[in-house]
């Protein structure tokens, strides 16, 4: 059939061949021979095409008649760009395969279509993006070669679809991944530990404007209205950990966008947990409402505990603070208030796992970059570019390993029967989100050099939040902070110290 429709290009466009051609290339039951061979037809009747092109142009310009050959070779190309509009969707969907040949024989069909300008490639943008993190060097670095091209001749359509590209790209991850049992990581596992979508963000970087929008884009998928499934946001969480990060504005403008989203979300995630609770305990636990409110001493009533939620944070804290000195009894109280129907603490423990990365994550780039909370605390975006300017000095053997979101997936808590000690480990994690919300903003206390107690408070639930701290990161998270030099004049880091 492929040496046929070399010859007689205008087979391709009859229902029977359409169907054929589809049928093969989108059905994932399909003999893996049947779809490259499929793709080897389509490549080698481009590379014909391209060849009569070439010797069309090169007898042009023997013989130099008056004849319009150029417009001759249009209407050859339109029949060229005509096919490939037909089978182009099917031919990107190919990039989502398992097996490394299909995808290669995908890109190389992409590639030619690409150079002979068959299609717009606004729409292969996110395509090639996602084959930039394919495990095959051969295959991530034609992928990168076509964006450079692309954005060499159209500015802005790299940025433009850069998100759709990330989360593309995790889409062949999925495909790829031998392990189904093994969360998506958005890495290499070599000694580089590069992000995987790092060729896509060092094109995005130079255009501070374009950057920024990038960024705020991926910290958005964090929001728990965005609804994004945990191993995405583990995913993009690994790719913003070890994108190649130049200048200190980078990861500063990251840590300042997680700290509005965790302030939101965070006040979020804690009322309607909160909310849950008061309503089942006011149908099915009435005599026990005093309970409920997770020690806030004296308020039984819903309408106490509401108006209690609506308070500034900075007020809550003094009320609150003392509440949480006996961990186990608020533990114990908050267990008794728990409704019969356990939805409530799956969608907390799952839409908590954002939160969570994003704590960590800011707590890793403080790490590798050496920054102090004062520094963290000053930064302001609207800050002219210079002031943050500066090279940042990467810290070595400082790696991410958000432990706890690893090990929620790896357990499929979310389709898992809760057993009482889940039951325990959620309701330990609430409590040290209610803290770490109320001790978000550091205190003006620290200004006169002391770590005021609600800094100890926040670091407490952070350590506590991101499971208990392995030796190894507060070892790194202390060394960092005091190798920070340049920041020392500005104010006591809320680094926990040993």
């Amino acid at each position: 059939l492929g040496f046929a429709f070399i010859q007689h290009p205008s087979l391709m466009f009859e229902q029977e061949v359409k169907t054929l051609y589809n049928s093969i290339l989108s059905d994932k039951t399909c003999s893996v021979n049947l779809k490259i061979q499929v793709l080897k037809n389509l490549q080698t009747y481009l590379q014909e095409e391209d060849t009569r092109m070439q010797q069309a142009d090169r007898d042009w310009k023997k013989v130099a008649k008056q004849e319009d050959l150029k417009e001759m070779g249009d209407i050859s190309s339109g029949m060229s760009s005509s096919i490939m509009q037909l089978y182009l969707k099917q031919v990107l969907e190919a990039f989502f395969h398992t097996q490394s040949s299909v995808r290669h024989f995908a890109l190389n069909v992409i590639a030619l279509t690409l150079n002979q300008g068959l299609i717009h490639p606004v729409q292969c943008v996110p395509y090639l993006i996602a084959m930039g993190t394919d495990p095959e060097p051969s295959m991530r670095n034609k992928a990168d070669q076509q964006l450079v091209e692309i954005d060499k001749k159209y500015a802005g359509f790299i940025h433009m679809k850069a998100v759709a590209g990330m989360k593309m790209s995790y889409q062949v991850q999925q495909a790829i991944n031998t392990c189904p049992k093994d969360p998506v990581r958005g890495f290499r596992h070599d000694e580089s530990s590069n992000a995987l979508c790092s060729h896509l963000y060092s094109m995005i970087r130079g255009n501070r404007q374009h950057r920024r929008a990038f960024l705020i884009s991926l910290l958005n998928l964090f929001d728990d209205t965005a609804k994004t499934e945990v191993n995405m946001l583990l995913y993009i969480a690994d790719n913003l950990a070890c994108f190649p990060y130049q200048t200190q504005e980078e990861p500063l403008f990251i840590m300042h966008h997680i700290d509005i989203t965790l302030s939101v979300s965070g006040s979020n995630l804690l009322q309607s947990f909160k909310e849950s609770m008061v309503k089942d305990k006011k149908k099915e636990r009435k005599p026990s409402s005093d309970e409920e409110s997770e020690s806030d001493s004296n308020s039984g009533s819903e309408s106490e505990s509401e108006e209690e939620a609506s308070k500034p944070r900075r007020l809550r804290k003094r009320v609150d603070c003392d509440s949480d000195s006996d961990e186990e009894n608020d533990i114990n109280a908050v267990m008794k208030c728990l409704p019969e129907n356990s939805a409530p603490l799956i969608e907390f423990a799952n839409v908590s796992q954002g939160i969570l990365l994003l704590l960590m994550l800011k707590q890793h780039l403080k790490n590798l970059c050496g920054f102090s909370d004062s520094k963290i605390q000053k930064y302001s975006p609207s800050e002219s570019a210079k002031v943050y300017d500066k090279a940042i000095n990467r810290k070595t053997g400082v790696h991410f390993h958000p432990k706890q979101t690893l090990d929620f997936l790896r357990s499929d808590m979310a389709n898992s029967k809760i057993t009482e000690e889940v039951k325990r480990s959620i309701v330990k994690q609430y409590l040290d989100f209610k803290l770490l919300m109320e001790h978000l903003d550091p205190d003006e206390e620290e200004e006169d050099g002391e770590v005021s107690a609600s800094t100890n408070a926040r670091n407490k639930a952070i350590t506590s939040l991101l499971g208990g701290g392995s030796p190894k990161n507060n070892a790194a998270e202390t060394e960092d902070d005091e190798s920070d030099g340049e920041d020392r004049g500005g104010g006591t880091s809320g680094v926990r110290r040993r």
